[in-house]
């Protein structure tokens, strides 16, 4: 494989997670791509309630969820899920 495509395959993504949750005080994503780690992606708020983080990641498929005021919720503008290992679904995407 020459050096050019090599490095266009582990080329990182920015990627951006966005809910609409305006009552919420709290929002959290986590995902496999950071160990279900409840307190590294942290959302920002912004002033109507619209909640958004950045996470940068190398090609591949990664499943996620939100945190909300400390209740699991999947993403609602993200129809692709997958059974989980506790009986429920979470969201996922290819990048």
């Amino acid at each position: 494989m020459s050096k050019k495509k090599q490095e266009k395959k582990t080329q990182r993504r920015r990627i951006t997670f966005k809910l609409e949750a305006s009552e919420a005080k709290e929002a959290i994503l986590a995902g496999d791509f950071d160990s279900w780690d409840a307190k590294k992606h942290i959302m920002k708020r912004d002033n109507k309630g619209r909640w958004s983080k950045i996470v940068t990641l190398t090609p591949g498929r990664y499943e996620y969820k939100f945190l909300v005021d400390g209740e699991w919720q999947n993403d609602p503008s993200n129809d692709q899920v997958v059974p989980n290992s506790f009986g429920t679904l979470n969201n996922f995407l290819n990048v």
